[in-house]
């Protein structure tokens, strides 16, 4: 089949036609030419379009660190927080106003560093708001120290003789912690992000969506595009995404990164709980004032 020529204007009549540039914000990214976030902050527009939910609706919440920048860069609520705080904030935010869409973004190091005491805490409470985490591995704000999820042997301006910490697997962990919808997408397959991202936050409940993504600029070795490129691959057809057991087998086989839903179920969220609590809590009173008249 022949290959079709794609012409800037029609792209950009295209673009304009979408309506996704209404969740785009006037200030353009500021990260390194190349890297993997530029694919997330135009999934993640594309995704509120396409559910139809309107910018006054959806909050982006963040921490600290290149992927933290994330709430200039789109057209909704944003709330730019402490380092490694994106959660309970987020969990604030949607415990006030249950309307809400809240979407919370952070990176390796933000959400499995020193923020990760709150990463179990939002799973097994099922609060019903979706975390983005964006995993390059590296701390690239702060100019290439190694992360939590860093590979052994990586060399770095903190590990200039190699890497010797084992990385964490954050698949792994949320799916024993309780989350209700796991997935991992790839920077460098955006149409597959994006469409993970709306699945993401259809979901009622606590989302995890694991992104990897490159840092052009600090890692030249390990997770480059051409290296993950050559590693990814997509879920199998055949994968129960309702078996836990089968979703942590897929997260524990890093060396081949699965991109697509590893898990959901369903459970009550937060909000029903909390429901749950003022209607008992408006039973007892109401009863207690019957017995008193």
């Amino acid at each position: 089949m022949k290959a079709q020529p794609i012409y800037l204007e029609d792209k950009l009549r295209e673009i304009h036609e979408s309506g996704r540039l209404a969740y785009r914000s006037r200030s353009m990214p500021t990260w390194c030419p190349g890297c993997g976030y530029f694919s997330i902050v135009d999934g993640l527009p594309g995704a509120l379009n396409e559910a139809g939910i309107a910018t006054k609706d959806a909050v982006v919440v963040s921490g600290i660190g290149c992927s933290s920048r994330f709430p200039f860069f789109v057209n909704t609520y944003g709330f730019h927080t402490l380092h490694g705080r994106v959660l309970p904030v987020a969990t604030g935010i949607k415990t006030a106003n249950d309307a809400l869409t809240v979407i919370a973004v952070g990176g390796d190091g933000d959400g499995f560093a020193i923020g990760g005491g709150h990463v179990p805490h939002a799973a097994r409470r099922n609060i019903d708001l979706t975390y983005l985490l964006f995993d390059n591995g590296i701390y690239g704000l702060t100019k290439g120290q190694t992360s939590p999820t860093s590979a052994i042997g990586f060399r770095t301006s903190t590990s200039p003789y190699e890497n010797a910490d084992q990385p964490l697997n954050p698949l792994l962990m949320v799916l024993t912690y309780g989350a209700t919808w796991v997935g991992q997408a790839y920077a460098g397959r955006p149409q597959q992000l994006e469409a993970l991202i709306k699945q993401a936050i259809a979901h009622r409940g606590f989302s995890y969506l694991h992104i990897l993504s490159p840092c052009v600029t600090f890692d030249k070795t390990d997770r480059t595009y051409q290296r993950l490129g050559d590693h990814v691959i997509d879920v199998p057809t055949e994968h129960n995404t309702g078996d836990l057991g089968a979703a942590i087998a897929l997260a524990m086989k890093v060396e081949s990164p699965a991109l697509g839903l590893l898990y959901r179920t369903t459970r009550p969220t937060l909000a029903d709980t909390l429901d749950a609590a003022v209607e008992k809590a408006s039973s007892k009173a109401a009863s207690g004032r019957r017995r008193a008249a």
